[in-house]
């Protein structure tokens, strides 16, 4: 009886299996989400004044508690877009080419 050979595959990296995992149990759409409110979080600094947020057809909806917080962001909403959608370009978890759940085209402050 002749011994069972392994071929060896081509090496993958690390973010390559993640990438792949995460498409292939279909946890894209969540995940991108998520990375979307984070990028909110971490470039509008209202993060502490959110009450809810939610994301549906590439409009992000924001209610925060203090109206004074929401009109000084009202102002600068295409701007904070920008910086959002740049954060998430640079975030290797964030999946670009996924078309449930893009990148932000419309803030909505409430």
């Amino acid at each position: 009886m002749e011994p069972i050979r392994i071929h060896r595959k081509e090496a993958v990296s690390m973010d390559e299996v993640v990438k792949q995992y995460i498409k292939s149990m279909k946890l894209a759409a969540g995940l991108n989400t998520q990375r979307i409110f984070e990028a909110w979080d971490a470039c509008s600094g209202a993060g502490e004044f959110t009450l809810k947020r939610f994301f549906r057809d590439g409009k992000l909806y924001i209610t925060l508690s203090s109206s004074v917080v929401r009109n000084q962001l009202h102002f600068q909403k295409e701007d904070l877009v920008e910086k959002m959608n740049r954060f998430l370009t640079e975030d290797s978890l964030f999946t670009q080419d996924n078309r449930t759940v893009g990148y932000i085209e419309e803030l909505i402050l409430k």
